[in-house]
């Protein structure tokens, strides 16, 4: 069924303390008018934690469309306050990892993405939920939180995913595993893991890491490492990366609707990279709950 065209207004809210968006905040403007997008307003923010406050303050004026330019945390920070608006969410992958714009199949570059914001159509999508916070893509406990909470940010800036494994590298010699029980209402298991992958969609650190995630399926997905092994949760990422033919050779996946997740000890929790939460929580899904602009189907 055709959905409405995207709208052709919009206000551009970029996140120009990550790793592109300062250079690109005038070239997404200039981009984006030239492709027939009409910038109602356009903010580059040099204080992540007032994106919110900016989107919300663009979704209260009316605006059909709010654009957010930054990394997978800027589009979790911002989506809840689309949530429930008649307002369409524009995507431009400006960071590290990029793992919901993957999911969505929009391009990387700064001109691909524009495209499909300008010429492209929407797309009802689903969100993920940790507690009452909703979330794009992925969230993770165990050694991902780890590093996000104390990766430098001029390592993250600068060499990217590079960046991101060699600090990984240097916190996994204190790590260790943890004791990990899922409930999901009818049954509860029980086992040791090295790290849980909550997801919203296929991707986490820009490495597709399930076959059966995605945003429109109505269904969150818990990926677990298990065991105790570091080796084993080094090998588990190498063979995703690498899409090995038993890439699943150490992980367990959960499908449903909703779940409570609890540690021994408690665990943080990164929500698509920035660390947010602790165990025990409630994760769940919010079915259709956003639409955001995508390239239009062939």
């Amino acid at each position: 069924m055709e959905t409405k065209p995207l709208p052709k207004d919009a206000v551009l809210v970029v996140n120009a303390h990550s790793r592109r968006g300062q250079d690109n905040f005038a070239q997404a403007k200039e981009k984006l008018e030239a492709a027939g997008v009409r910038l109602i307003a356009a903010h580059a923010v040099e204080e992540p934690e007032k994106m919110a406050q900016m989107v919300r303050e663009a979704v209260a004026s009316g605006a059909p469309m709010v654009i957010v330019g930054g990394g997978d945390g800027s589009m979790s920070g911002t989506v809840d306050e689309l949530v429930g608006k008649d307002c369409v969410f524009g995507v431009l992958p400006l960071g590290t990892a990029n793992s919901f714009a993957r999911t969505l199949g929009l391009p990387l570059d700064l001109e691909g993405a524009v495209q499909a914001i300008a010429t492209g159509q929407r797309r009802r999508v689903d969100l993920g939920m940790i507690e009452r916070d909703y979330f794009v893509n992925a969230a993770a406990l165990g050694l991902s939180p780890q590093i996000g909470q104390t990766v430098p940010h001029k390592l993250k800036r600068y060499l990217g995913r590079i960046g991101y494994l060699m600090w990984a590298v240097k916190c996994s010699v204190g790590f260790r595993a943890f004791r990990l029980t899922i409930d999901d209402g009818e049954n509860q298991r029980r086992m040791w893991s090295t790290e849980v992958r909550i997801l919203n969609g296929p991707y986490h650190g820009g490495v597709e890491l399930s076959d059966h995630a995605d945003v429109d399926t109505g269904e969150i997905v818990i990926q677990a490492v298990v065991g105790r092994s570091k080796p084993r949760l080094a090998w588990d990422w190498y063979a995703k990366f690498f899409k090995l033919r038993d890439r699943n050779a150490h992980t367990e996946e959960f499908h449903g609707k909703s779940f409570r997740i609890e540690t021994h000890p408690r665990q943080r929790i990164s929500i698509d990279g920035e660390v947010l939460a602790k165990t025990p929580v409630t994760v769940k899904i919010a079915p259709g709950a956003v639409e955001v602009a995508v390239p239009r189907a062939e």
